[in-house]
């Protein structure tokens, strides 16, 4: 009987075990279901974000191949297919190591190339950016050359006409800042160019704007100024010229304000550009929608010169800038934005002054922060 009673109590001890072991599994089976519930979205997050990585370097070097430096626009197409079809089946079809790593090779060679293209001044270009300007440095007295002054009867039909002009800094008296649409709608409101007129107590205003330099027969296409077709130039002009083209033949909407910055950070602002303008005549650039634009690098100069301030989103969407301008304080707010925008609109005064001789003060007559 003892060792019945002892096989018993072995017994109750062995179900005692077994439930308290029991309870253990149960409890440690909760976070790990937890664990599974978290992780699961992450794993799927994660093959997300791959995929999209891998989709995006597959477009970008198709891109880079279509627009690359080949002579041929049939040879650079069949090649771009070539590559992302070569892509899709490697990444996504074959699942074999050996051709992924093919791939990435091939990958690494397009990225090589694409970033030996060099820039050029001999190219056959459009008249409006044929010639590089630049300038001489005396003291105080500033000689610029490849000044911009056509005669325009349209947009395509005009007499060319470069010049020479001198501006002293001790002169300088504001800045004045354009914004332009060339398009209507939503992304013509987001988007936009903006350009610089430097003003003088005793000459023209100087108007610099950063602009692409298209060939004979092109275009401005945004996706190919991603990928080295485009030079930069910083055309240096007339008022008359720069503003009326856009307001008076390209159609364009055109809106400018006075700055509210100081004498001594506009010479500041002047002579980077001055540096840039000689910069880019000795060594060409390439144009970049996202990089090296008319937008960004106004804002660039301006903190060289003294701006402070943050990166904003209206400097990418231009279009806006004259809103961010506003409430970062940098123009007169004495009025409200709505309206001092409307007013600031030069399109009819530009239409009335066309080819005058003083362009410049009547586009600025009846602003409401300009007119003197």
């Amino acid at each position: 009987m003892q060792k019945g009673v002892d096989l018993d109590r072995d017994g109750r001890e062995r179900t005692r075990s077994g439930t308290r072991s029991g309870g253990r599994d149960h409890q440690e089976e909760a976070p790990s279901s937890r664990r599974r519930f978290l992780l699961g979205p992450l794993h799927w997050l994660g093959v997300g974000l791959g995929s999209l990585v891998r989709v995006l370097l597959v477009a970008w070097a198709s891109l880079a191949i279509y627009y690359s430096n080949l002579p041929w626009p049939w040879l650079r197409l069949a090649l771009a297919l070539a590559f992302a079809g070569f892509a899709t089946w490697a990444l996504w079809l074959s699942h074999r190591r050996r051709m992924q790593v093919a791939l990435a090779v091939l990958f690494l060679g397009v990225v090589a190339w694409w970033i030996a293209i060099p820039p050029s001044h001999d190219r056959p270009w459009r008249p409006e950016v044929a010639v590089m300007p630049r300038a001489y440095f005396d003291g105080d007295r500033v000689r610029l050359t490849g000044v911009r002054n056509f005669d325009y009867r349209s947009a395509d039909d005009f007499t060319v006409r470069y010049e020479e002009r001198e501006v002293r800094l001790s002169r300088l008296t504001g800045l004045d800042f354009y914004v332009s649409h060339w398009s209507k709608g939503l992304v013509g409101r987001l988007v936009g160019h903006t350009f610089l007129s430097f003003t003088f107590d005793d000459a023209p205003p100087l108007n610099i704007s950063i602009e692409t330099r298209p060939e004979v027969g092109e275009g401005f296409d945004p996706l190919a100024s991603l990928f080295k077709q485009y030079e930069l130039i910083y055309v240096v002009g007339d008022e008359r010229d720069l503003v009326g083209v856009r307001t008076n033949h390209r159609g364009e909407t055109v809106y400018l304000y006075r700055l509210n910055t100081s004498a001594e950070n506009v010479r500041r602002l002047l002579l980077i550009y001055l540096k840039r303008i000689n910069e880019l005549a000795d060594r060409p650039e390439f144009y970049n929608l996202l990089s090296n634009n008319c937008t960004l690098n106004i804002v660039r100069y301006a903190n060289a010169a003294g701006r402070e301030g943050r990166f904003d989103i209206r400097h990418l969407l231009n279009g806006l800038v004259d809103s961010y301008l506003y409430h970062s304080g940098r123009v007169d707010t004495a009025l409200p934005f709505d309206e001092l925008r409307r007013r600031s609109l030069v399109n009819e005064a530009a239409q009335e002054a066309d080819g005058a001789a003083d362009f410049s003060r009547r586009i600025r007559a009846s602003l409401p922060t300009l007119s003197r």
